[in-house]
This record gives structure tokens, C-alpha cells and sequence, in this order.
């Protein structure tokens, strides 16, 4: 048996195809000819380019809209004027085209994969698929093709890249095993969407599963079974059976409203990271947008994006939730999120230091152009400006003052927005939470980043082998934490909200009905699950489950209690 990350749920058996990668080694030359490299390079790009139109128009075709943004954003790293440039000026100095693109393409790969924040380390993956393409080309390789296969294939490969799901033949794969790879890489979002089981990061998978062996996937459980026991394959035979069961009845939940089973409502939205995460949201019913993570319009320039580029992406999203909620993030820069040019300086302890809102205020020109940006795409819709990493009533007062001074602005040349525009705190800091009764009376919302909350409160990085114990939901601390937190918003009168992984846990969701949470902002495919769990709780039911867990001294014991109640 071999253990991995749970990628994509469900359960896959058949026979395992471990595909071959292409060899892309080189030896790196000088030229003499540099214009007929760039035409080489030019002519690898081209036909990258035309390969990923047709992933693009495959996807749109077969309803796969959101995913197919990402090959979108694949093609814009090959379209991407300032890496074609560096590449360029590589080939004029007399590098090879396969050694320009190499070095530009891993400097981003490097960039992104030192990041702390898994979202954004798995966009490395992401470049490294668009140098893949082009180094193949290059090298007159042909690349994964996963578009033929024999019935019930279980797909064995190193990584599986975004390229090769979108071509990949759905009705034929049973299953995808590989080497690397986490929940959140764009290569599992897009098997969660076809509904393909996978598990990622199983060490040796291409080495130790043999090609034409009969093969167990199982996806919620991250485990792959080679060679299963007649007891083993009855077993996971009645587990699909059930699964496919299941899956009916969580399509009852689509187009109803997010209650307990009192009655109370509950809002159930979703993190998105970009407008074209939007579109995924809504196929999976989501109520609004909790969270949008606005770095990433910032982390795919090569310079501070313009008042208008930021208007249109924010005004999309807005459009498009139809007056749903949408809470939009204002730049969380620093700590893992190192954008070049922005220069910001090397800290020994950057999650710390000068990062986040800190950075915002202390270059209030520059976010007034998002803060601008923000109140324009406000006319379109019902958006709502949240502020990153606070620890003192300082940092929202200084916010407010600055949209006030942009609406002022706004006024002047005649633009409309919405003058009542929302302005939240999200609660991630120990600091924060201390003084949430503080910054309750000053704000219009709290969302609580309980990825963050937890690590900083557990003084624990989830990324550290040795620490992770530390790192969940379940610890009392983290639990007294949350219950002040959403308690003081409850008094205010103020939306509680949550837009960490917590918020979809299965286990926790019935502990933060019980707290009195108002809105669950959860990633796109755990939208219906969420609502049929919430719908399965009474408050007095959650209330009594707090009085049981708020007492006990151990995360261990926790986990327990909830397990043992969970419906």
C-alpha cells in the first residue's frame, strides 16, 4: 500500500499506465546565428501557444470553463512581453534558445516555489508546464499524451501537469497516481472537475508500480493499493457503489438555500483567486465570494497593475455574482509573497515584519489605486473591501480615512460608486483577536483566516514536518480564540465570517454554528458538501456539542468528541 495526498476524491480501479516523460537534457551552446534562434524560439512558442487555444477550446467545449482559465494563464506566461524579452536578450548575447528559456522560466519557478502560501507555491508548477512545452518543442520531444487511453487506466505518472489533464481522455481514466503534487495545484483542481480520483505525492510511484498491474485508488484517503485481495477489491467494489449514491443525494442541496435545521440561515460562499475562479464558483452554487485573493493580479505583472486593469478584474467578479456578496482582499504582499517589483527588503523573519497592510499604508499612493479600483467595481455590484494581517484599531481607522480621501477623488471626476461600501477586518492575528470587541465597533464584517490564526497562535508552521502536530483547528487555544472572535462580532451586530480551510472541515463546521458563525467561505468543489452538513445541525445541538469540547485540554480530545458526534 502506499500513502499520498488526497487530491481528488473518489475511487478508481483498474490497471496502472505509467506514462513516459520526455528527456528534456541539453547540453547548453553558444550561437552565432542569434536572429535564426529567435525564430526558433519564436516557432517553439507559436506552437505551445496553438497546442494550449486547443486545450482551452477542448475544456470550453466540455463545460470546463474555470479550468479552462487556467491553460488561459499558461498561455499568458508564453505570451508574457517581459519573459520574452529576457529570453530574447539571452539569445542576442549568444545563449541557446533551450538555455534562455530555461533560466528565465526557472527564475519564476524559483520565486514561486520558495513561497510559504501553498496557493501560490503551486503556480511553480504551473511555469514549470509552460517550460516543459517549450523545452520539448525545442528539443523535438513529444509531451505526455494522455488523450488515448484503454479503458480503466490508472494513470502512473512523475507530475501530472494542467497540459496533460486537459487533454486527458475522462472516460477511460479510471484513476491518477503521481510523485508530486498537492490539493491546491491547478493540475487536482482540475481533476476535482472532471471527477477524476488522484493521489498526489507518492514517492516512487513510476518506479515502484508496475505498468499492467491491477491498482486501487483511493482518493479521499490519499491511498494507492497495487496488486488488491479479492476482499479488498469487494470492499472498495460496494465503496463505489455507495459513493455514487451519495453523490446523488448531495445534488438535493444545489439551488437551496444555506439553513441549520432550525432554519437558520448561513451564508456559504467561496475563495476564489482570480475571475476566472468565479465561473467555477458559481457551477458549484456558491452565495457570493468570500474571499478573492487580489495578490494574484499583482504577482502575474511585471508592474504594479494600473487603477483600470484592477477596476476590470474586480468589476468582473461583481457582474458576474449578480449582487451576491463579494469580499475582496486588498493586497497581501510580503511574508511568501515576494513580488520583484515591488523591491520590498530581505527580512530574516518576513511573516513578521514589513508585510501586508503594514507595506499598504506605509505607500498609501499605491493603494489608493487598488482602494480606487475597489470603490469603482462597488457600482457594479455588492463588493466589500477587506484589510489583511491587522493588529491594532490603527490599521482600519488609516484604511477608512484613505477610501475616503479616494472617494473624494472619485467624486471629482464624476465616477460612481457605492458611498455605503463595507470595509472588514480579517481576523489572523493573535492581536487581532485579542482586541476583537476593539475593532468590532470599527469594522462592518470580520472574516477569520484561520490558516494564518493558527499558525501564528500555535507559533507553528503547518509546512514543517516536525511542527505540523501543532497545526490545526482542534486546539484549544485556536478554539477559545474563535469563540471570542465571533462572539464579539455576534454583540457588534457585525458579520462573522470564515474564509480558512476550517471552514469546510466536516468535523468543525457544527462548532462554528454553535459559536454563531454567519458565513462559511469555503473553496468551490466543498460548497454542497458544507450545505448538507450545516443543514444537518440544530443550534442547540451545536450549542450542546461547545459545551463538551470548550472544557476538554487536548486537541486529541477534541478530535474525539467531534468524530464521535459527527452526523
Amino acid at each position: 500500500m502506499f500513502q499520498g495526498v488526497n487530491a481528488s476524491d473518489g475511487i478508481g480501479i483498474g490497471v496502472a499506465r505509467v506514462a513516459v516523460e520526455p528527456d528534456l537534457s541539453f547540453e547548453p551552446k553558444a550561437v552565432e546565428d542569434t536572429a535564426a534562434e529567435q525564430a526558433r524560439y519564436e516557432a517553439a512558442r507559436d506552437r505551445f501557444i496553438e497546442m494550449t487555444d486547443k486545450q482551452i477550446e477542448s475544456m470550453t467545449a466540455r463545460g470546463l470553463v474555470a479550468e479552462a482559465g487556467i491553460m488561459g494563464a499558461h498561455k499568458e506566461f508564453a505570451e508574457d512581453d517581459g519573459l520574452i524579452e529576457q529570453i530574447n536578450g539571452e539569445i542576442a548575447g549568444g545563449t541557446c534558445a533551450e538555455a534562455a528559456v530555461k533560466a528565465a522560466y526557472d527564475m519564476y519557478y524559483d520565486m514561486f516555489s520558495a513561497m510559504e502560501d501553498e496557493l501560490f507555491r503551486e503556480r511553480a508548477a504551473d511555469i514549470a508546464d509552460v517550460r516543459t512545452g517549450l523545452l520539448a518543442f525545442l528539443l523535438g520531444q513529444e509531451l505526455v499524451d494522455l488523450s488515448s487511453l484503454p479503458e480503466n487506466s490508472i494513470v502512473v505518472v512523475s507530475e501530472l501537469t494542467p497540459s496533460m489533464t486537459a487533454d486527458i481522455d475522462k472516460e477511460h481514466v479510471a484513476a491518477i497516481v503521481t510523485e508530486t503534487g498537492g490539493r491546491t495545484s491547478h493540475a487536482a483542481i482540475i481533476c476535482r472537475a472532471l471527477e477524476i480520483p488522484a493521489v498526489l505525492s507518492v514517492d516512487g510511484a513510476t518506479t515502484s508500480i508496475p505498468a499492467g498491474a491491477n491498482v486501487i485508488v483511493d482518493g479521499a484517503k490519499g491511498i494507492v493499493l497495487v496488486d488488491p485481495s479479492s476482499q479488498d477489491l469487494a470492499d472498495y467494489k460496494a465503496k463505489v457503489m455507495k459513493l455514487a449514491a451519495d453523490k446523488a443525494a448531495l445534488e438535493a442541496f444545489r439551488g437551496v438555500a444555506t439553513k441549520t435545521a432550525d432554519g437558520i440561515e448561513k451564508l456559504l460562499v467561496a475563495n476564489i483567486g482570480s475571475p476566472k475562479d468565479a465561473e467555477g464558483a458559481l457551477d458549484n452554487d456558491c452565495e457570493g465570494v468570500g474571499l478573492f485573493r487580489s495578490e494574484f493580479l499583482f504577482m502575474d505583472a511585471q508592474e504594479l497593475p494600473s487603477e483600470e486593469e484592477q477596476f476590470q478584474a474586480y468589476k468582473k467578479v461583481a457582474e458576474m455574482m449578480n449582487g451576491k456578496p463579494v469580499i475582496i482582499r486588498t493586497l497581501d504582499v510580503g511574508g511568501d509573497k515576494e513580488i520583484p517589483y515591488m523591491d520590498l527588503p530581505k527580512e530574516e523573519n518576513p511573516f513578521l515584519g514589513y508585510r501586508a497592510i503594514r507595506y499598504c499604508l506605509d505607500n498609501p499612493e499605491e493603494y489608493k489605486v487598488q482602494l480606487r479600483a475597489l470603490l469603482r467595481a462597488s457600482a457594479f455590484g455588492d463588493v466589500k473591501i477587506m484589510v489583511p494581517l491587522v493588529t491594532c484599531i490603527d490599521e482600519i481607522r488609516n484604511v477608512k480615512a484613505l477610501v475616503e480621501e479616494c472617494k473624494a477623488e472619485l467624486d471629482e471626476r464624476g465616477v460612481k460608486y457605492n458611498p455605503d461600501i463595507e470595509v472588514g477586518t480579517m481576523v489572523e492575528t493573535p492581536a487581532a483577536s485579542l482586541i476583537a470587541d476593539v475593532l468590532a465597533a470599527e469594522c462592518d464584517f470580520f472574516s477569520i483566516g484561520t490558516n494564518d490564526l493558527i499558525g501564528y497562535t500555535m507559533c507553528a508552521d503547518r509546512g514543517q514536518d516536525k511542527v505540523a502536530y501543532l497545526y490545526n483547528p482542534y486546539q484549544p487555544a485556536v478554539l477559545r480564540s474563535l469563540q471570542r472572535i465571533i462572539g464579539e462580532a455576534n454583540k457588534a451586530g457585525i458579520l462573522a465570517g470564515m474564509c480558512g480551510e476550517a471552514a469546510a472541515d466536516p468535523l468543525f463546521i457544527p462548532v462554528l454554528i454553535g459559536f454563531g458563525l454567519d458565513e462559511f467561505s469555503v473553496s468551490a468543489p466543498s460548497i454542497l458538501k458544507a450545505r448538507r452538513i450545516i443543514s444537518q445541525w440544530t443550534k442547540a445541538e451545536a450549542d450542546a456539542l461547545i459545551e463538551k469540547i470548550m472544557c476538554l485540554k487536548t486537541d486529541e480530545e477534541v478530535k474525539e468528541v467531534l468524530v464521535a458526534s459527527a452526523k
